[in-house]
């Protein structure tokens, strides 16, 4: 969900381009300036782009179901992208071609009073909808540079309207001189440059948000001090009385401006009890969850240092360098490698002893025939 403010900075910015478009448009059509016209198509891109932007801000409050179920923010990002694209390939690409056109056919400029006028009003309603901006942007910023704090924002509805109030006053400014050139030298050759450099502004323009808003579509890792709270969150469940060893390592990433997806491992104490680790967790969440609100989802795996380190081994594509556990073994060993050569004993194999030979038939003897021959005469007497 964007910030609230964010929602506030569009409208402001939505209402101001309408007009100011519809008053370019006229003007364009009065006095047949390029530059003029140009302004005008940018500022109706503009009120386009406030128009997905505030799109973009509804569909991304949406709920989770089961078909996206960490929500809908990154919907925002989305429709900056396209922002993105339209301003370039409309706003920048039709001024480009009219002055151009200008530059090819020339036409003069008349009743430049007109131009002017619609010009101061226009810078007007620019600026008042770029102070509001700016305002938005120095409330979150603190004491981060302006620039600094615009590149390392995750809310491309706010650096969106900021980035096209500046260009916008950027672009009336040129458009202004241009015209004034035309109207001391009478030549209309100003107000068609005037109408290229508008549309290679936008174009840059457009080029820096895409980059920005590509990395927040790919994922960007939450602010350092973000990262700093949920860390010290995570250590202070650390110690000698508490059931965590070690911090393996903690990820992030932003789903929205104000959604954060954490994601930690950490190598608990093998002795501790499962309600332990439990309580350890819910005490690390309601930390987090205090200290920085826009974090929305937590998860926090155990898993030992060791095996934390073949994992990360096998996902990079590296061979292991520590040998897995037997099944058998409790205590963790100790690598081959880390161990001292005398303390490194050789598996001693015991050799099965081999099975018994089965007895050979031994022939009768003398005895055994004179026993039998006897008892044979005694039966016989008996009888």
């Amino acid at each position: 969900m964007a910030e609230g403010g964010s929602k506030g900075v569009v409208v402001v910015a939505l209402a101001a381009n309408l007009g100011i478009a519809a008053s370019k448009f006229v003007a364009a059509a009065w006095t047949g300036s390029s530059a003029m016209l140009s302004e005008a198509i940018h500022s109706l891109v503009d009120t386009g782009n406030q128009a997905l932007l505030l799109l973009g801000i509804r569909r991304a409050e949406r709920p989770p179901d089961a078909v996206h179920p960490f929500g809908y923010a990154k919907e925002l990002y989305f429709w900056g992208f396209v922002v993105a694209v339209l301003l370039f390939s409309l706003g920048a690409g039709i001024a480009i071609y009219e002055g151009v056109q200008k530059l090819i056919d020339p036409r003069p400029v008349t009743d430049h009073t007109v131009a002017y006028v619609v010009l101061a009003i226009a810078f007007v309603l620019e600026a008042m909808s770029a102070a509001k901006a700016i305002g938005e942007l120095n409330r979150r910023r603190g004491d981060t540079a302006a620039l600094s704090a615009l590149r390392a924002s995750k809310d491309p509805a706010l650096f969106t309207v900021l980035l096209e109030d500046i260009a916008a006053l950027a672009g009336l400014a040129i458009a202004a001189v241009g015209i004034a050139i035309s109207d001391l030298t009478g030549s209309p050759t100003a107000d068609a440059y005037a109408s290229i450099l508008i549309g290679l502004l936008l174009g840059a323009v457009a080029a820096f948000m895409s980059v920005e808003i590509r990395s927040l579509i790919v994922g960007e890792s939450a602010s350092p001090a973000v990262r700093r709270d949920i860390q010290e969150a995570v250590v202070a469940e650390m110690g000698p009385d508490r059931p965590i060893r070690a911090i393996n390592e903690i990820r992030t990433m932003h789903l929205g401006p104000a959604d954060i997806l954490v994601v930690a491992s950490v190598d608990f104490d093998d002795e501790v009890t499962a309600a332990a680790i439990e309580a350890a967790v819910a005490r690390i969440e309601a930390t987090i969850h205090t200290h920085t609100p826009a974090v929305r989802h937590i998860f926090i795996e155990g898993q030992s240092a060791r095996d934390h380190a073949r994992a990360e081994d096998m996902l990079a594509g590296r061979p292991p360098k520590i040998a897995p556990l037997p099944p058998s073994k409790a205590e963790p060993a100790v690598p081959a490698s880390s161990a001292p050569e005398s303390t490194v004993t050789p598996p001693v194999t015991l050799a099965a002893p081999p099975p018994p030979k089965p007895a050979e038939p031994r022939p009768p003897s003398s005895a055994d025939r004179t026993s039998r021959k006897g008892r044979k005469r005694a039966k016989h007497k008996q009888r």
